[in-house]
């Protein structure tokens, strides 16, 4: 993706969304299969991992870091661990692509063990702020030596004698809590994460599954997670499902398309990572959820999804966490709804891939719906769209397939600047998609 020149994409008015479709593998879980798998005794199994070129990244640096990765024919992937004090320097830098998930994390990993590693990022990336991470990291004896503002290019000293802590979460981030879980894996002692909002926990399920000495306690000032340090893992075979932000897109495409009827098989049901469908359901979308499951520690089920009519709610704030990454489709399915739609609590989209909350709402606007908006809310007046627009994507991938979802129903034909890293994350998007029945196309 570095250096690719842009490919712009229009989508046109679509006739109704057909078909049984499996969305990619889940990106959380994909990064910390890999992560994990490094760090563990033994060889861990994954299928289903996402392809993306975050994950790939995430593959390449465990594999710099001395953990042997391999990809089978059959598309199982294979991760012969190292233990969790056997991570050593890598020989050149570890480039982290689009990732924040897989440059947080793996500077978590790496924290607690005496190596120096250089990672950095794609233009995207290196404005993203690390100092979230680094200043925990700091206290349990990690230095680091960055850009200013604490951003990419970023060079770690991992700790020869790391310090177990308990760090209480300023904002609710499920990077940051993972980021520390992971450092006091390779530390003496316990380390405890104190989270006063919930967010995502697909870290601690996957720690308790390799068998970390895990305990999560709930207080009267929030979750406490404690992990014990310097326990082996056990390598494990891991079955990925389907990553719910990513089925939000043909989620939202079937409800404002006329007559659709689609069902997206195996989606990761983790109660962290339902918000959408929550406020999909509260604003009248026909979803049903069947052949709910277990594999691999997390709850999983087919989405079956009709076209609905939607009318506008108030989002509440303290479902943000449970949908961070889903807003862009959100606000795409409220352009459509009958009356407004609020949402509170989204200051952390100001530091996604993209300030995301201003770029989503640019790009409502470029297409006739509109806004309001403050610094953590944003205010949606539905009814028809009239697209037609084109949408700056500032390199985010979820506003590029955001917006080519909204130009299936809008009046006129939408489209977007660049499409190029949408691989990071969906990979066969635009093939999926169109084989529901979308028409989106190159821009000649």
């Amino acid at each position: 993706m570095h250096g690719s020149s842009p490919a712009p994409l229009r989508s046109r008015k679509a006739q109704a969304l057909k078909g049984l479709i499996r969305v990619p593998g889940d990106k959380s879980i994909s990064h910390r299969s890999l992560m994990l798998g490094a760090i563990a005794v033994g060889e861990t199994r994954a299928q289903g991992l996402l392809e993306g070129e975050d994950v790939v990244n995430t593959a390449k640096a465990m594999q710099a870091l001395g953990a042997k990765v391999s990809r089978d024919k059959d598309g199982i992937w294979r991760i012969q661990g190292v233990g969790v004090s056997g991570l050593t320097s890598p020989k050149g830098d570890l480039d982290f692509g689009n990732s924040g998930t897989g440059v947080r994390l793996a500077l978590g990993l790496m924290a607690a063990t005496p190596l120096t590693a250089r990672c950095i990022g794609d233009a995207s990336l290196s404005k993203r702020p690390m100092g979230r991470v680094t200043v925990p990291l700091s206290q349990i004896g990690a230095r680091f030596e960055t850009e200013e503002g604490g951003r990419l290019p970023l060079t770690l000293h991992g700790a020869r004698d790391a310090v177990p802590i308990t760090y209480r979460l300023p904002v609710a981030s499920a990077q940051v809590k993972s980021a520390v879980l992971l450092a006091g894996l390779n530390t003496p002692g316990r380390t405890t994460v104190i989270e006063p909002q919930a967010t995502r926990n697909h870290t601690e399920r996957m720690l308790k599954a390799f068998g970390a000495e895990i305990a999560v306690e709930q207080k009267d000032d929030g979750r406490h997670i404690h992990v014990m340090g310097q326990r082996e893992l056990k390598a494990q075979a891991i079955d990925v499902p389907g990553d719910p932000s990513s089925a939000a897109f043909p989620l939202v495409a079937a409800l404002i398309t006329e007559g659709s009827d689609i069902t997206i098989a195996n989606v990761m049901l983790n109660e962290t990572r339902t918000g959408l469908i929550t406020t999909l359901i509260e604003m009248g979308g026909d979803i049903e959820i069947e052949n709910r499951r277990l594999a691999g520690g997390e709850e999983v089920g087919d989405l079956h999804v009709r076209a609905s009519r939607l009318k506008g709610i108030s989002v509440p704030k303290a479902r943000a966490p449970s949908m961070i990454d889903e807003y862009p489709a959100l606000a795409v399915a409220a352009s459509f709804a009958d009356g407004i739609t609020h949402m509170e609590g989204l200051d952390e989209l100001r530091v996604k891939e993209s300030d995301r909350l201003a770029a989503v709402e640019a790009g409502l606007q470029a297409n006739g719906v509109t806004t309001r908006s403050g610094p953590d809310w944003l205010a949606v007046e539905g009814g028809s769209p009239n697209g037609g627009g084109t949408v700056p994507t500032h390199l985010d991938h979820r506003i590029a397939m955001a917006f080519l979802v909204m130009g299936l129903a809008a009046r006129d034909a939408v489209s977007v600047d660049d499409s190029a890293m949408i691989a990071t994350s969906f990979p066969n998007f635009i093939a999926l998609m169109n084989g529901m029945g979308c028409r989106i196309e190159p821009v000649a």
